[in-house]
């Protein structure tokens, strides 16, 4: 895809030189001579205002060869050059000057200065891993965004819904008693990444995440990614995948989609392409595996859900909605019947105890 887009864009740009020079030698000036135009009939186009914009475009022409090569060759080479090296992990001072909008929208003052000034930054090493954790090829890896101290969230998803095959808890309440390390030693499924977990940074958690599964679980079939404060039914999830032939899962991305969110105008105008909400989406295999390397041509978006559907755009592809997954909930007379979570894939937000006691009675159901 990226070849084919390369010589398409050569071709319009050979297009328009032979049509350029086919003009020109039509116009004459009185003593019969060729008119030569004394500038250029073309120029680079003005970079956006808007700060990710700004920086998207630019990072666009880096990985573009053509337009790369005719920056060079017109000595535009310095405008197209940012300095804005992925992992390069020093504070952009140069951001600065979109603070003060930035800020007037967002509230988290600290975490939004410190996701504009590092926005490059992708050089982050892993805390806590589990290099073993796909040495026996799953069929389906479940992948639970979640914050250190939300060790009751992990806890109820491990005794319900995410249950490997640990029995169930007696009295259908989460251990609360352990900390971090001790849940890693413990059950041997958590990464850590030595930033900071912020709002800010899950445009980072997804790039580095996406790393994590191309090397360390490449031979999964499916990719579940979700939060820690959703329900899912994973006997749904499952019979769903089985039952889809090769051609329906190629390309596979489903979710609750979404057109639209809050951020201010001066780090992104205009529209957001679709994209699935981040509640949880299952992901088949080829998918993931284009999404990782072209992260390193997005830039970070404040928002993941937008970052993955910018990444998603420029692979062609475009997120499916699925009317079993609800990111916004089900209506309120309905959320103490267990009928309706079987037809549900995901509901988004449910506290520990509800995830234990609804997967409780899903288990009885069967």
């Amino acid at each position: 895809m990226s070849l084919l887009g390369i010589l398409m864009m050569a071709n319009v740009f050979m297009y328009l030189m032979v049509e350029a020079s086919k003009s020109s030698s039509q116009e004459k000036n009185g003593k019969g001579e060729v008119i030569i135009p004394k500038e250029k009939s073309w120029k680079m186009c003005t970079p956006p205002e808007a700060y990710w914009k700004e920086q998207q475009e630019k990072l666009n022409r880096r990985n573009n060869q053509v337009l790369s090569r005719l920056a060079n060759q017109t000595g535009e080479a310095g405008r197209l050059s940012s300095g804005s090296h992925l992992n390069y992990c020093e504070p952009d001072l140069r951001a600065r000057r979109w603070l003060p909008g930035f800020l007037l929208v967002l509230n988290s003052r600290p975490q939004a200065i410190h996701f504009l000034l590092y926005l490059r930054c992708r050089n982050y090493s892993l805390l806590i891993d589990q290099p073993e954790k796909c040495t026996k090829k799953p069929f389906l890896l479940l992948a639970i965004k979640s914050l250190t101290p939300h060790f009751a969230r992990r806890q109820a998803i491990r005794e319900s819904w995410g249950r490997e095959s640990n029995p169930p808890p007696e009295d259908n309440h989460p251990d609360l008693s352990d900390m971090l390390k001790f849940e890693s030693d413990k059950h041997q499924d958590i990464l850590k990444k030595n930033y900071t977990d912020s709002f800010f940074n899950l445009s980072l958690e997804e790039g580095l995440f996406l790393r994590w599964v191309s090397t360390s679980c490449p031979d999964t079939e499916f990719v579940f990614k979700g939060d820690d404060d959703v329900f899912v039914n994973t006997h749904h999830i499952l019979n769903y995948l089985t039952s889809l032939s090769k051609s329906k899962t190629k390309g596979l991305f489903r979710g609750d989609v979404i057109h639209s969110y809050c951020i201010p105008e001066v780090v992104y105008s205009g529209l957001y392409p679709p994209y699935a909400g981040g509640g949880g989406v299952p992901v088949l295999r080829p998918p993931a595996w284009r999404l990782y390397p072209i992260t390193d041509q997005v830039h970070l978006h404040s928002t993941e859900d937008v970052y993955t559907g910018v990444c998603l755009q420029k692979l062609g592809l475009v997120p499916e909605k699925h009317k079993a997954f609800r990111t916004f909930d089900i209506e309120e007379k309905n959320k103490n019947s267990l009928c309706s979570y079987v037809d549900l894939m995901l509901v988004h937000s449910r506290k520990p105890q509800e995830m234990i006691d609804i997967w409780s009675q899903l288990e009885s159901a069967h």
